[in-house]
């Protein structure tokens, strides 16, 4: 099996830099490349929705994404242990019918030597936003690197 850097035990930095990594996979949209960054039995929990596997992963993503329109995320590392990691994210997005939402959440992160994540669980809240609202746009640029976005 190939190894998906950094690897656990995390440190404050390499939890940082796997964190910024899942960020900017899923920004991409890209379902079929997201999933690589989980072990092949994965096990998540997204909202109220029961997952298992790279397919099934892929299937959530791209419904997600379907729904999802013009989805940006910030993710920011909250804690991290061996070879777990915590994290609270916000991303926006509209839906067909141009509705803007801001979505908040936390996800539990866990693992494998391979540096592959074996279990996700996200809990997520909804939040209806005017458009001119918006303060995610995009992938974050290189200059809100390392940074801790607000939450409002």
């Amino acid at each position: 099996m190939t190894d998906r850097p950094p690897l656990p035990p995390f440190t404050r930095e390499t939890a940082a830099q796997k964190v910024q990594a899942a960020e900017d996979a899923w920004n991409t949209r890209d379902p079929q490349r997201v999933s690589l960054a989980y072990s092949p039995d994965s096990v998540w929990r997204n909202r109220d929705t029961f997952v298992t596997g790279r397919a099934q992963i892929i299937d959530l993503l791209t419904a997600k994404w379907e729904r999802e329109r013009d989805y940006a995320l910030r993710k920011d590392l909250w804690a991290f242990d061996g070879d777990r990691i915590a994290v609270r994210f916000q991303y926006e997005c509209r839906d067909a019918d141009g509705q803007w939402w801001r979505s908040y959440g936390n996800e539990l992160w866990e693992f494998d030597a391979h540096g592959l994540m074996t279990r996700r669980e996200a809990s997520i809240n909804d939040v209806r936003i005017e458009e001119r609202d918006r303060r995610i746009f995009g992938a974050r640029p290189e200059t809100e690197r390392g940074r801790s976005f607000p939450v409002e």
